[in-house]
């Protein structure tokens, strides 16, 4: 092959993607063959990074934020020997294998984050660009250098940049002025459906600049104006850099360059051997040439070097500010204070809204975690989603108090931004983010919230104003299926908390663990502190649910949430006055109840007529009360009119709850007789 050196590392990117999608026969050949040339020049000269230590903490941070383009993200791990080995590639979309459809962070080495669904991808660089500039802020420099600076790269697509998520977090990032973060926006102009003149005719460079972007124009496979806008955008104080990066989807291809044909099958048997032709690779399938592997390993080297002198002037930084580098490995560590637990018991009030004691709780967190932060959408007093003292985030600003240390974060009505840029922190390491927002506008984050589960990240969702109990704002307000929608994501742990020795639970809880998200419903109105009987410590919490009091051979077991637990004792003092033996059961998290031994659950949930309390939807609580027991709750939208009017119209007193819970019992008796 006579062809330059750098071409012929670009083309091999290009190989081994439409090689494995072939072999494959499923996945997306398209998009790598047009962005192997922007993604070789970043990686090669730009993205820092050791390829002996994947999580080396000085490292840039690279987002595929078109995940349906993870070949060329697997093609470059390999090439860089970062981990994957060609049998890796060869066994794309492969049961069990390294490189499933969609990159997922934790599952393949030298991926940072999970993506997929259109938008996230950038938004969580947000959030990554963000943690890095507050950490930066923290930390003193020494002879130029700071251990925490870095830059976030992400390359996205033209369905990136459709999806609103997009513009939410890059409105975030121009407003915070996150010099850090660049975007390579892979504008080939098809989408699955065809050219992105059937749907989509804006101007992005104009756009962008309205929401304090740089944005450079470049010919995404000219590899000097490619280096060029790097150059520029990493040497940017002010602004993020979007660069425009005009390319041919399925570049080489022959028949399908340009073509909607190259998005998302296979080129074809025939289609590569052309393809091969024009490109002028001369290689069977999977081949690397010696000459491009020389380069790569060259460049793996150069990548070493690099990390070692970052080490040396880490060592170098240490050794100036000892107290600063305890604060950076304490950031990294994250570990949460022994002490926790039993502070939060002492300074969270028993009574009261639970938001108010969740405030209560984030504010002694805060105060013994340093590197706790978060904020709110537009809520923040409504939430309790104050940290007391800080600084807010953002370009310094004496007039509005901000500072790029402040942990206080202020999303704006940006929900699903808030939700996305809370998992990049997470992803980027060294905080522990919460966000805050009304309960029925989780369905807003509720795509982030499940990347966070299905990630294994451990964000904090902080939901207030948790039932038709808000009251007069109506059932535009009001969740009703929202607590199950939650409990059905897989490792999501959801909260509903009954008083402040479960909400202290909960939050200790919540910052102990860090393989999942957790995340809070909180009420808006007061509660009263629960009666436990002397044996119930505030530990049974933790199980999901556990017997608050209950008589010997209950009759009935009754199973309340949040502010229905307080019901469930009214119901409870009315059935013993009819001689009726009851059992209450707090259940403040079902997720961690049921994954508790079959035996313990039994053991707490008894023999009698099993009823669920939730003012919410009923469906769901058939699989702890059983087909024969009794689910009571809302099963319509709620209405506009002040709490107590709403609880005597939707049945959840005890006047009309008593009754349903007797009819029940008599009728399970008779059915026993006959």
């Amino acid at each position: 092959m006579s062809q330059p050196i750098n071409i012929m590392c670009a083309n091999a990117i290009r190989a081994l993607a439409f090689d494995a999608v072939q072999q494959a026969n499923s996945g997306h050949p398209g998009a790598p063959m047009g962005q192997a040339d922007l993604a070789f020049v970043l990686w090669d000269e730009f993205l820092h990074f050791d390829p002996e230590d994947v999580a080396w903490a000085g490292r840039d941070l690279f987002v595929l934020s078109c995940g349906h383009a993870s070949m060329l993200q697997y093609a470059l791990i390999h090439l860089y020997g970062l981990g994957l080995e060609m049998n890796d590639l060869k066994n794309f979309r492969q049961l069990n294998s390294l490189t499933p459809g969609h990159p997922e962070v934790g599952h393949t080495k030298g991926v940072e984050v999970t993506t997929g669904p259109l938008g996230q991808g950038v938004a969580n660089s947000v959030g990554m660009a963000l943690a890095a500039q507050m950490m930066s802020a923290r930390l003193p420099s020494h002879n130029g250098y700071n251990p925490a600076e870095k830059n976030i790269f992400a390359i996205c697509s033209d369905g990136d940049l459709m999806e609103g998520l997009s513009s939410e977090a890059a409105s975030l990032a121009g407003h915070w002025g996150l010099s850090n973060l660049v975007w390579l926006y892979d504008d080939n102009g098809i989408t699955i459906d065809g050219s992105t003149d059937l749907a989509f005719s804006e101007n992005i460079a104009l756009r962008f600049e309205s929401m304090g972007w740089r944005v450079l124009k470049i010919d995404g496979h000219e590899h000097e104006e490619i280096r060029s806008a790097l150059k520029e955008a990493t040497n940017e104080a002010h602004y993020p850099t979007l660069i425009i990066c005009k390319t041919h989807i399925g570049y080489g291809s022959p028949n399908k360059v340009d073509s909607a044909s190259s998005h998302g099958a296979p080129l074809g048997t025939d289609e590569i051997k052309a393809t091969r032709a024009q490109l002028g690779w001369q290689c069977e399938p999977f081949e690397v040439p010696e000459a491009v592997k020389a380069h790569y390993n060259n460049s793996q080297e150069r990548k070493r070097t690099e990390a070692q002198a970052w080490r040396r002037n880490f060592e170098q930084w240490s050794a100036a500010f000892p107290d600063a580098r305890v604060e950076f490995d304490e950031m990294y560590l994250s570990n949460t204070p022994n002490s926790l637990t039993e502070a939060l018991l002492d300074v969270v009030p028993v009574s009261g809204a639970t938001r108010k004691l969740s405030q209560a709780a984030i504010s002694e967190i805060a105060q013994r975690c340093p590197n706790f932060v978060g904020g709110s959408a537009d809520l923040t007093g409504s939430n309790g989603a104050l940290i007391k003292n800080s600084p807010v985030f953002g370009k310094p600003s004496e007039e509005l108090g901000t500072a790029y240390s402040g942990r206080q974060l202020y999303f704006g009505i940006r929900e699903h931004a808030m939700a996305a840029i809370a998992n990049g922190m997470i992803l980027h390491g060294g905080f522990r983010p919460f966000t805050a927002t009304f309960l029925v506008f989780s369905d807003y984050c509720r795509p982030s919230i499940r990347l966070a589960a299905l990630s294994k990240l451990p964000t904090l969702f902080v939901f207030t104003h948790d039932s038709i109990f808000l009251g007069e704002d109506g059932p535009t307000h009001q969740p009703i299926e929202h607590h199950w929608a939650l409990r059905m994501i897989p490792n999501l742990m959801y909260f509903r908390p009954a008083d402040g020795v479960e909400v202290a639970m909960a939050w200790a809880y919540a910052m102990g663990r860090t393989d999942g998200p957790v995340a809070f419903g909180l009420t808006r109105q007061n509660l009263p502190a629960l009666q436990r009987g002397p044996a119930v410590t505030p530990a049974e919490v933790l199980k999901g649910g556990y017997v608050l009091d209950t008589d010997d051979n209950a009759d009935v077991t009754l199973i309340g949430t949040g502010s229905e637990v307080h019901l469930a004792v009214e119901v409870a003092q009315k059935l013993r006055e009819r001689n009726i033996g009851v059992r209450v059961v707090s259940m403040p998290c079902v997720s961690l109840f049921l994954s508790q031994d079959s035996a313990v659950q039994e053991e707490i949930l008894g023999q009698g007529l099993r009823v669920s309390l939730e003012a919410g939807t009923t469906m769901g609580w058939a699989q702890l009360t059983g087909l024969d027991g009794l689910q009571i709750g809302i099963d319509s939208f709620g209405a506009s009119a002040p709490a107590s009017d709403l609880a005597k119209f939707f049945g959840l007193h005890v006047e009309a709850v008593t009754p349903k819970i007797i009819s029940a019992l008599d009728g399970r008796q008779t059915k026993t007789a006959g």
